[in-house]
């Protein structure tokens, strides 16, 4: 299994995750470039990202490790990203699990994207996550995942932020794309009941995607892996091993 996570995190954010999912799978945990461990001088070479590199860097690693198949889990931006991969090598990906989905920005969205392109020459980029992360966020029970995602975006260089804010403020012609049509892999989505801005969404795509679930927690933001990891990693693996019986 292959977690990739979302912008301004790392693989840091698996750590709730690789205790449980190791007694079953093997596990890989991608640092995307620019996070984590992948911080090198050599991404100063492409000054604008597109998620088809981003994912062809994914891809490099599985062929590097001679993996020819994995299932792949994504949360939050790590959505779109295992979700082209899945477009693009429909024959390398076992399945996809897809935490906190983003298939669509709300008027809501789109607004804090255009105002975040406006502002992020003037304001301090790591302010900026604040606002977004607090507003994607906003209960105190989602403390926890806004912390965890700023912590992790203080790794971030200024440079490197701004290309990502940028990558993601493009990505609406895209993810019409994927609204529209079904990957034709088995897919399941764990969504919190409480992700105001995406969950609507993703309850129309499953319900027009015949190889589709979705799967709520109750009482659960955004960031679902970290905030209620014992549900999400139990229907994971229950997702998972119903493959293995069909």
């Amino acid at each position: 299994m292959t977690f990739i996570h979302g912008a301004g995190g790392s693989s840091a954010i698996w750590f709730k995750q690789v205790r449980d999912f190791k007694e079953h799978y093997n596990v890989l945990l991608i640092d995307l470039r620019g996070h984590g461990r992948s911080k090198s001088p050599v991404y100063e070479e492409l000054q604008r990202y597109s998620f088809e590199v981003i994912g062809d860097e994914v891809m490099e690693v599985l062929d590097h490790l001679k993996i020819p198949q994995t299932h792949l889990v994504g949360i939050s931006l790590g959505t779109i990203i295992i979700r082209d991969l899945s477009e693009r090598y429909p024959d390398r990906i076992s399945s996809l699990i897809m935490g906190g989905a983003v298939m669509k920005l709300n008027v809501r969205g789109q607004v804090l994207m255009r105002l975040g392109v406006l502002l992020q020459s003037i304001v301090p980029y790591l302010l900026l996550y604040k606002l977004f992360a607090w507003i994607i966020m906003p209960r105190r029970k989602h403390r926890e995942s806004r912390n965890l995602f700023v912590r992790e975006a203080r790794k971030l260089y200024q440079k490197e932020f701004k290309r990502w804010f940028t990558l993601a403020a493009d990505i609406n012609p895209l993810l019409k794309i994927f609204r529209l049509k079904d990957t034709g892999i088995p897919t399941l989505y764990i969504m919190g009941s409480e992700d105001h801005m995406f969950l609507p969404s993703i309850r129309k795509l499953v319900a027009d995607h015949r190889m589709a679930l979705l799967h709520v927690i109750p009482e659960c933001g955004h960031v679902v892996n970290v905030e209620r990891p014992l549900a999400f990693n139990v229907e994971c693996i229950r997702f998972i091993n119903a493959l293995g019986r069909t």
